[in-house]
This record gives structure tokens, C-alpha cells and sequence, in this order.
């Protein structure tokens, strides 16, 4: 399979559909929320009575580049998340998810209406992470180590990396640079339930913990520290278990987005322990800083997960279960190639479904411009695309730029498409075994001893 294209007409009605449920859609306060939405990308509305799959037919219908799913924290169940990922890979018959969707919640309607309200597009110029990031391709920021008590690095605009030393208990540090630093994304790791955030992974460290949708830090000695963040930002928690199992107004989720000016997050809603679909964010969004949104980066991995389980193991339908259990997969001779196993199958199975992502979907929230190891372009000429990549960082251009975590690095080369298209035809690069869909073409990026060169995809299609 080298080309995957849409072989079903589709009709646009909008390029944004809101999806809520009829009893939320009922409530005064959330009918400002789902009015405030509408109004802000002229977007259309479908209602459900029971379940969210209800929407499919009008998701089908309109088939929208964003599609928001507007929901109470007592909505936003594990359920939920796992039954819009799978309804939005069910548009067409391609096996990927069909457009960029969001679930839009809150500590509660007035918090919702916040992040509706919000437009101003987001540059990330400011980083704080309790685990290591890749500060080279960030303006300047901050990351507090969670294996290594006392350790630290810091990068200033302009500056170079320099590691700092620091207290074992940063509590009251990480809490200061939240309220005082403003920055414009946080970043976490490490143990997590949907009521504790541990700031240490190898050492004893304080913990930021959650009470009436306000966040707070508690350190070794009890002591509490109050956060109050109120500048826009997204949250990655990429490798925390459950922090994005928003189970109420009460969970740690809710309280990111009402005290800590959290606009747009991603989360595991069970425990992680693969991590491919988490990790791998930090790929696509922070190590190609200004290439995708943060909203593009979550879907970008997402389609780079699909990838792997299609191109590795045969199709299997099969749903897992909260521990990854599931029918096996076969290997197939790529797997083997890129030593897969039978586990592999098992994660990438296990995280597909679980990771939510909060937030308007079409609020633009990407990193500044920054140190990027190879040049994307795809150009148009009439019914002719061109997708290329050149190196630009010498022969490792391809290698993965940061191995903290799991699951790292030789994510593909992705890029999406303005407007859907089908009829696609390839021309040049069918060794290179690319993915063409109507919204994006992807093209695989696997360990190699060779030199990295630049490629070129050409193909032919036409506009939906």
C-alpha cells in the first residue's frame, strides 16, 4: 500500500461543526459556550441524545476540516474520548482520523466560555518543563529534572543552554515560574492520577495537587503554593498517567484549565506504559518548532501511530482493553526490519484511543520559529503537488533530536493539505512508500545507516 486515497464524494457544509449533547445543549450557562463557539468560527451545531456516535452521519454529511465537542466534566468520560477517536476515523474508508477535532470543557461553563472566547493566536517563546525538552529549539525556558534531584537547565532568549543547579524540592520553584515567568507552555512527566501531579520521578520531590478547579504545589514539609497563571498556554503532560482523565470539576484536568490559563492540553485518560501516542508530541511540536499547531502536532503522531500499526502488523479491529489486552497481530517482515514485536502491537493498539486533546481545535498555538533539521515544502501547480524535505542539518538530519522518554524519534514526515483532495495519483516516489489521504501525505522516516538526502514525492490530484 503506497496511496491511500478518498474514493467517496463528500459534501462540505462547514468547515467547523460543533457537536454537544441535546441536555448540555439545554443548560443556560453551556448555551453561551456552544454560542460563543458558533459564533466565533460560523460554525454548525448537531445534537445528540444519548451518545456521541449519534453524530456521525452529520460529521459524515459536512465532513469538517475541525470538528468541537463541546462537553461537561461530567461528560468527559474515558468513554467519550475513546468513542470520538474511533467515530473519527469512521468519515471515510481510510484508516486515520478525518479531520482535527477538540473536546471543550471546563472546571465549569464559565471556565468553557473562557477558552471559546479565546482567539488571539498563541507563539511559544516561553518553555517550563519538570522533564527534559529539546531547549535548543525553544526562545528561551526552563527544565527541572525529575530523575536527577538538584539538577536543572535553563536557556535564555538569545543564550545557550547552561545547566543550573537547584533544591531537591522545587515545589515552590516550579509554582514561581508558572505565576511569575508566564510560560507559554508546560510540559510534565512522572507519576500522576487525576488528583496528584509528583514533580519527582527517582526522588522525593513535592507534589501539585488540586482543590475547587484551583491548582496548588504542596512540598516536602506540607507547605502549600498557590498557582496563578492566568496567561494563555498549552499543557503537555506526555508521559503522566490519568492527567488527561478529566472525571469531574474536581480532577487535575479542570484545574489546568481554570488556574493555570491552560487553553489547549493532551492527556492520558488510562495508565500509561507505552507511550508512543504521548511522547511523541514533543516530536512534532516542540523539536519542529513553527511547523505544525499544537493541535496538527497531537494529530500528526496520532497519524504516525496508525501508520505503524498498519504498515507493521496486520489490520485487526480488535478493541483492547483498560491494559492493552487484545487479539495479537502478526508481524509482518517491516516490523521484524524495525524490531517490532508482538508487544508493540499490544502498546500502539493500547495508546491510540487513550490520549484526549482539549481545547478548540482551530486555536492556533505553535512554538516560535526555531532550529529545524530539514526544510518541508509541498508546492502546487495546478492538479501537481510537490511534497520535498530537504536535510539541513548534514547527514543525522533524519535521527531523532531528543531520546528523553519512550517511543522517540523517526516519527514520518508529515504535511497537511488546505482543502481535501481525491483522484490522487502518484508520479514520483512510490519507493518511498508514501501515505496520500485526502487531508495529508506521509511519508516514513525509519532508521537508516545511510547519510540523510533529500526526497521528493510528486503526485496528482484534485480538490474536494
Amino acid at each position: 500500500m503506497f496511496a491511500l486515497a478518498l474514493t467517496v464524494q463528500v459534501s462540505y457544509a462547514a468547515d467547523y461543526l460543533i457537536v454537544v449533547s441535546q441536555k448540555t445543549s439545554e443548560n443556560d450557562t453551556w448555551a453561551k459556550v456552544i454560542s460563543a463557539l458558533k459564533k466565533k468560527h460560523s460554525a454548525e451545531v448537531t445534537y445528540f441524545k444519548k451518545a456521541v456516535e449519534e453524530s456521525l452521519p452529520s460529521l459524515r454529511q459536512s465532513f469538517p476540516r475541525f470538528a468541537c465537542f463541546i462537553a461537561t466534566p461530567e461528560e468527559t468520560t474515558k468513554d467519550l474520548v475513546k468513542a470520538i477517536h474511533r467515530m473519527t476515523r469512521r468519515l471515510d474508508n481510510d484508516p486515520f482520523t478525518d479531520l482535527f477535532w477538540g473536546i471543550l470543557t471546563g472546571h465549569d461553563a464559565e471556565n468553557a466560555l473562557a477558552i471559546a472566547n479565546t482567539s488571539d493566536p498563541l507563539v511559544i517563546r516561553n518553555s517550563l518543563a519538570c522533564t527534559e525538552i529539546a531547549l535548543d529549539r525553544c526562545q528561551q525556558g526552563k527544565w527541572f529534572c525529575e530523575l536527577r534531584k538538584g539538577h536543572g537547565v535553563t536557556k535564555e532568549q538569545g543564550g545557550d543552554v547552561k545547566d543550573i543547579k537547584l533544591p531537591q524540592d522545587t515545589t515552590s520553584r516550579f509554582v514561581r515560574e508558572l505565576n511569575e515567568g508566564k510560560p507559554d507552555l508546560f510540559v510534565t512527566s512522572g507519576h500522576a492520577t487525576e488528583r496528584d501531579l509528583q514533580l519527582g520521578f527517582r526522588y522525593r520531590n513535592g507534589v501539585f495537587r488540586c482543590k475547587d478547579g484551583s491548582l496548588f504545589g504542596s512540598d516536602l514539609s506540607g507547605k502549600r503554593h498557590a498557582v496563578n497563571s492566568p496567561n494563555p498556554k498549552v499543557y503537555m503532560p506526555i508521559g503522566n498517567c490519568l492527567m488527561g482523565h478529566l472525571d469531574g470539576p474536581d480532577s487535575m484536568a479542570a484545574a489546568f484549565l481554570e488556574s493555570a490559563g491552560v487553553r489547549q492540553m493532551m492527556g492520558y485518560v488510562e495508565v500509561t506504559w507505552y507511550g508512543y501516542m504521548g511522547w511523541g508530541c514533543l516530536d512534532y511540536f516542540i523539536e519542529q518548532p513553527g511547523r505544525y499547531s499544537f493541535n496538527e502536532a497531537f494529530f500528526a503522531n496520532h497519524h504516525a501511530l496508525i501508520h505503524r500499526l498498519e504498515t507493521c502488523f496486520p489490520k485487526n479491529d480488535a478493541q483492547p482493553n483498560a491494559q492493552g489486552a487484545a487479539q495479537p497481530r502478526k508481524l509482518s517482515t517491516y516490523a521484524r526490519k524495525l524490531r517490532l514485536s508482538a508487544n508493540d502491537a499490544r502498546g500502539l493498539l493500547f495508546d491510540r484511543d487513550i490520549v484526549a486533546f482539549y481545547g478548540d481545535p482551530a486555536w492556533q498555538a505553535k512554538m516560535a520559529d526555531g532550529k529545524l533539521n530539514w526544510k518541508q515544502d509541498l508546492t502546487v501547480k495546478g492538479d501537481e503537488y510537490s511534497f520535498s524535505i530537504t536535510p539541513t542539518l548534514g547527514s543525522a538530519s533524519y535521527a531523532p533530536v531528543n531520546e528523553n522518554g519512550v517511543q522517540r524519534g523517526y516519527r514520518p514526515f508529515i504535511a497537511f493539505f488546505d482543502q481535501r483532495l481525491e483522484q490522487v495519483e502518484l508520479v514520483t516516489g512510490k519507493e518511498l512508500q508514501p501515505i496520500i489521504t485526502d487531508t495529508f501525505i506521509l511519508v516514513p522516516n525509519p532508521p537508516s545507516d545511510k547519510p540523510a538526502k533529500p526526497i521528493e514525492v510528486v503526485f496528482r490530484a484534485k480538490e474536494i
